[in-house]
This record gives structure tokens, C-alpha cells and sequence, in this order.
């Protein structure tokens, strides 16, 4: 997931809950132009505590996993699906 899907995911979730930017924006202790400028893909970069005080404002958090571990490829798909 990429900074652009991030911000659409906020973007999404904040609009799902009823909220303006300026709510979110004040309750994760943000500017709204921040905020604004994530949401809308005209942010190129806006820092680890900030992406968290907005996500945990939405109730939503960062998990890391391994790549792809335990998931097949596309060439893993097609040899099984050719047996």
C-alpha cells in the first residue's frame, strides 16, 4: 500500500463516519491543509506520527507483515491450476 492508498482509505473511513476534514483534522491533532493534501494525493511525504495520529483518530492502525509470505505467485496459481 502506497501513500495515495492511504489517503483514499482515509479518506473513505472519514466520509463513512459522517466526519468534515476539520473534525478528523482536530481530532488528530493535524491541520486540515495536511490532512487535505494526503486525502487528495498532493502530499509526497507526511511523517510516521502524523499518519498515526490520524489513523488512530479513525480507529484504524499500521500492521506489518512479510511480504507475500505463505502467498502464492502467479506462477504458483497457473502450475496448480495446470495439474
Amino acid at each position: 500500500m502506497d501513500l495515495i492508498e492511504l489517503g483514499e482509505r482515509v479518506k473513505a473511513t472519514r466520509k463513512s463516519r459522517g466526519w468534515s476534514q476539520n473534525k478528523l483534522a482536530q481530532a488528530a491533532g493535524v491541520s486540515r491543509a495536511r490532512l487535505e493534501a494526503l486525502e487528495n494525493a498532493r502530499l509526497a511525504e507526511i511523517g510516521f506520527k502524523h499518519l498515526l495520529r490520524i489513523l488512530n483518530a479513525l480507529d484504524l492502525d499500521l500492521r506489518l507483515t512479510e511480504l507475500n509470505r505463505g502467498r502464492p505467485t502467479l506462477e504458483d496459481l497457473i502450475a496448480e491450476e495446470a495439474r
